[in-house]
């Protein structure tokens, strides 16, 4: 990759402003869908929306999300539009009005016990976002019977889960990555039917190491995009 003016590119090899694809692979975005803000779709837009076609998930379904960052965020818009009675798990109370107006219909404190012990068996499914260690068992005691704990973050820990109340309980805990060609391309002509976007910051190709910091930071909100 050439050297552009501002910006180590030892630090950003996998960006480049062309990409040669398989045309099998290549999904055409629907003229509703603005291509500059299109990139965050096929990642954390792909990730939160996969669930919903893998699992059929009921438009009448109670179901909570856990984190409203880079995936949440569209997690909520995505849920919101499908019809599902939507809850936001968040310790923020900033977030709290944001998750809001991103399209949950009402939000829950995660670091009170009390408040997930008056949820108790309210969700068929629960989507986390997070890539860190949460108190599993507190989330799972929310689910309504046969409900999911289905898993988008990439937490590194090991899942510490009590197996009787899950058997009584007949819970799932499952994950997924990204999805397949036809899903991407059914997420998006719903995205463009329901006007789910990201929110994104954007940045010049050479403003890439002021971007990088930002993302580092953990202040971006939710999502970077660099534009020539």
């Amino acid at each position: 990759m050439r050297e552009r003016a501002g910006y180590d590119s030892r630090t950003a090899r996998g960006f480049a402003d062309k990409v040669r694809a398989d045309a099998t692979g290549v999904v055409p975005l629907p003229e509703k869908v603005d291509a500059a803000a299109a990139g965050p779709l096929f990642c954390g837009g792909i990730t939160v929306f996969n669930p919903l076609v893998q699992f059929d998930i009921k438009p009448t379904s109670n179901v909570g999300v856990i984190g409203i960052g880079g995936l949440g965020h569209l997690a909520l818009q995505f849920y919101r539009a499908w019809g599902c009675q939507v809850t936001a798990f968040t310790s923020s109370p900033a977030k709290r009005e944001e998750a809001l107006g991103l399209g949950a219909h009402d939000t829950l404190d995660s670091r009170d016990p009390s408040a997930l012990k008056a949820a108790a068996g309210r969700f068929d499914l629960i989507l986390s976002t997070v890539n860190v260690k949460l108190d599993w068992n507190g989330y799972l005691s929310t689910l309504r019977p046969k409900g999911r704990l289905h898993i988008v973050g990439a937490t590194l820990d090991p899942l510490d889960i009590q197996i009787v109340p899950m058997l009584f309980g007949q819970w799932s805990v499952s994950g997924s990555p990204v999805g397949s060609p036809a899903t991407i391309a059914r997420m998006l002509d719903f995205a463009a039917r329901h006007e789910v976007k990201a929110v994104t910051e954007t940045f010049r190709f050479d403003q890439v190491n002021d971007a990088m910091e930002r993302l580092r930071s953990g202040k971006a909100r939710y999502r970077i995009v660099l534009s020539h």
